[in-house]
């Protein structure tokens, strides 16, 4: 269904029910990145639609042990990793040479549907039943919300952490982005940081997020792996064959010698995916055009925007919430 010119976008809708809004009411709110408000659900921040998604997904989803769920907190190489999942597990369905490879036709938002934005929001209820094992599913949901089933389940969860400088400047420049398609003004950068250093960005507070994800991996590393987006950029053949070990479909030396590592990279690379066609051209059931996932995806892209202050004031709170992790990020 298209939305006429003067209703706005599904994903700045609010299509709630009575019940939810009367919950809603009740939580402590901010103003919103790209919608108007966003609220405090379970120690974290989001929007009422996808608020409502979790809630139908903490009382509907059932885990099975094969899933293999991908976690990101936003603007932190979703697309990218989604991609490559998505090639990395299906290889024997679609062979990486094949000429129309899903991920040449598709958005990898299409290919690995999150739980929360696009499964069970707006009151659907999925039918898994098309889904080939193991099925791939995608959230921004910390990891105290997931569903109980995910948790105690064997489901394996990637988690992909990127520095919180460039996340934080690719949230505001997609937040932008996505107000502007839509006539709106632009939210300064000085009052988006001024959120995202206390906590309030989409699925943030972004330190309680990573950092909980980080805790798992060391205690249950068969069930989390985490996974530094500015380590895949810097030894991305690496990476790729850590994430087969653990996915239980590590690679060959036959597909080693054919290629089919090298090709996964090539076609998942940010370069490659931002070219094509469907990703230059369309939109998303939730109306986003494909063309805003690819900005730059580059490391170190903060250094256009940040000051002096900005730099000293995260580096203050970055030092205080992970003092003692053991958790370090990279910048370059």
């Amino acid at each position: 269904m298209t939305t006429s010119q003067n209703s706005p976008p599904k994903y700045l809708q609010e299509d709630l029910s009575e019940e939810c809004k009367k919950f809603l009411s009740t939580l402590p709110k901010e103003k919103g990145w790209m919608e108007s408000t966003i609220y405090n659900f379970q120690g974290f921040w989001s929007s009422s639609r996808a608020i409502q998604g979790v809630i139908a997904c903490q009382q509907q989803f059932q885990a099975q042990d094969s899933d293999i769920i991908l976690v990101t907190s936003p603007k932190s190489g979703t697309v990218w990793l989604k991609s490559l999942l998505f090639a990395l597990v299906n290889r024997n369905n679609h062979p990486i040479f094949e000429k129309d490879h899903p991920l040449l036709l598709k958005n990898p938002h299409d290919l690995v549907l999150f739980l929360e934005l696009d499964l069970y929001v707006d009151g659907q209820v999925p039918d898994f039943s098309s889904f080939t094992s193991p099925r791939l599913l995608a959230t921004h949901v910390p990891f105290a919300s997931l569903p109980k089933s995910v948790q105690t389940s064997r489901t394996k969860l990637v988690y992909l952490c990127r520095n919180p400088r460039d996340t934080f400047i690719s949230m505001w420049n997609f937040a932008n982005n996505l107000r502007l398609d839509n006539h709106k003004d632009t939210n300064s950068i000085e009052d988006k940081f001024d959120h995202f250093c206390k906590g309030a960005s989409l699925y943030g507070p972004f330190w309680n997020q990573v950092l909980d994800y980080w805790k798992e991996s060391i205690e249950n590393p068969d069930k989390v792996f985490f996974l530094m987006y500015e380590e895949i950029k810097k030894q991305p053949k690496i990476q790729l064959k850590r994430l087969a070990e653990f996915l239980e479909c590590p690679f060959s030396i036959e597909e080693e010698n054919c290629g089919v590592v090298d090709e996964i990279l090539r076609m998942c690379s940010f370069e490659n995916l931002r070219n094509l066609e469907v990703n230059t051209h369309g939109k998303m059931s939730a109306g986003v055009a494909n063309k805003n996932f690819f900005r730059r995806g580059e490391v170190g892209d903060w250094k256009n925007y940040f000051t002096v202050e900005m730099n000293d004031k995260l580096n203050h709170i970055i030092e205080q919430k992970f003092q003692g992790s053991g958790l370090k990020f990279s910048y370059i």
